[in-house]
């Protein structure tokens, strides 16, 4: 079975060896081994594991509840409910946080399309002006 050391794998994830080390300090890495130097030594099974840890904190769940989950984890199918519940509340949030950026691609696109328009026009007074149109339309 292959294993990687812990600059191998925050490579592969894209994190600093110092971030792995805290995950580690804070207990979110209780099933990666270490060689009797004390050395860490990650499998694959390891790695799948760090990468729901990183989907988790992307959704700001904050590291002492990523820690419940890996404990869950640890403490077998009598945790399936709490894990999932867990899952269907990160849900909701990220769902959330999907609805405010779409709002906030409105506004940008907006803007783009104003920029654009006020470019390709030479100046921003080809708003102004419809401002001032659509005043005595309404």
């Amino acid at each position: 079975m292959k294993s990687y050391s812990i600059s191998e794998v925050a490579k592969e994830l894209n994190l600093t060896p110092y971030t792995l080390r805290y995950y580690d300090k804070e207990g979110l890495m209780p099933f990666v081994e270490r060689t009797p130097s004390g050395t860490r030594s990650f499998k694959e099974s390891d790695i799948e594991a760090l990468k729901v840890i990183e989907c988790l904190k992307c959704t700001g769940m904050p590291i002492k509840e990523i820690k419940n989950f890996i404990d869950w984890c640890s403490e077998g199918d009598a945790t399936l409910q709490q894990r999932y519940d867990m899952f269907m509340e990160r849900k909701a949030t990220v769902e959330a946080q999907m609805e405010e950026l779409k709002k906030t691609m409105e506004v940008i696109e907006h803007k783009c399309s104003y920029y654009r328009t006020a470019l390709d026009a030479g100046t921003e007074d080809i708003h102004k002006n419809h401002k001032i149109a659509s005043a005595f339309t309404k």
